[in-house]
């Protein structure tokens, strides 16, 4: 038998290192048709905020060569709405379940993130600090290492579970953001978050969003979560939880390899509904094959 649990920190430790991201995967039983939701390391919801949000008007997804655009904009009915109908459908999964916190405001995110406190299933959340803010004039948290630290401080303060920070590609130096949010009491970090991009219809001569811009996921971006994962798990002392592109059993390796603890798999949940428990049996397979005894060896192993 092979050890494949991971230590993510703030006392919690995941029977593999496979999750599956936020805004990808709902509220987790829209797929427990496809997926054993048991087998898996965790599930991480659909973005939650405060108060219910409608998203942006559409279209807001639009697909590209190597993956896709979005701009969905936290479309939810607010966290009392999920703490009241949705967690009580979920709760009997032999799994971690962790709610994705998100805000325009820092006060926002500190009672979202309150609401949480002491629920019997839910032992962590993911703040996304790549929210709009809106009394900043619409720049998020998660750009500068001043502002990130204030929010994830803010939050840690009123927050008593596994406090996981995700956080934003696009800036100029990631583990700037990245020292901030553990200064302030992160337990762990997840990276990276969608890339900034665009897309135009050459017939209309319009955007094919209708925020002109949106989030780029998928395949193409994980040469670049590789690079950025690496780079924070040089710089900080938590553990990184890696995502980005990640469609095989390879992908999750080389994230491990580059220092990642475990991994979020997100856009290929669309391509492939049941791949997320697919690969926590391919990758017990591969240490067998492998005659690795634990799967913690892999995890910042690049030579």
């Amino acid at each position: 038998m092979v050890n494949t649990s991971v230590n993510i920190g703030g006392g919690i430790t995941l029977k593999n290192p496979i999750l599956t991201a936020s805004g990808t995967f709902g509220y987790g039983q829209e797929f427990a048709p496809f997926e054993n939701l048991n087998a898996l390391g965790g599930f991480i919801v659909k973005g939650t905020t405060l108060h219910p949000r409608q998203g942006n008007s559409y279209p807001r997804m639009a697909e590209t060569p190597a993956g896709m655009l979005n701009c969905v904009g936290l479309q939810n009915k607010g966290i009392d709405y999920l703490i009241e109908h949705i967690l009580p459908e979920i709760s009997h999964y032999d799994t971690e379940v962790l709610v994705n916190v998100s805000g325009s405001t820092i006060d926002d995110y500190v009672a979202c993130a309150e609401r949480l406190n002491d629920h019997p299933k839910v032992r962590a959340i993911e703040l996304n600090i790549s929210c709009p803010n809106v009394k900043e004039g619409g720049m998020s948290f998660g750009v500068h290492s001043k502002s990130a630290y204030e929010v994830v401080s803010a939050v840690r303060r009123a927050y008593k579970g596994h406090l996981m920070v995700k956080l934003s590609p696009n800036v100029t130096d990631i583990t700037e953001i990245a020292r901030a949010a553990e200064e302030a009491g992160a337990d762990s970090l997840s990276l990276i978050n969608t890339l900034l991009g665009m897309a135009i219809d050459i017939k209309t001569r319009k955007p094919k969003l209708s925020t002109i811009t949106g989030g780029l996921s998928g395949p193409a971006v994980k040469p670049i979560a590789v690079r950025m994962v690496w780079q924070v798990a040089q710089a900080v002392s938590i553990p990184v939880i890696g995502l980005g592109g990640i469609a095989c059993l390879e992908d999750v390796i080389e994230f491990l390899l580059a220092g990642a603890t475990a991994v979020q798999v997100g856009t290929y949940n669309f391509v492939e509904p049941d791949i997320a428990s697919r690969l926590v049996h391919e990758l017990s397979a591969y240490l067998t094959d492998h005659d690795i005894l634990d799967v913690q060896s892999l995890i910042g192993a690049l030579r």
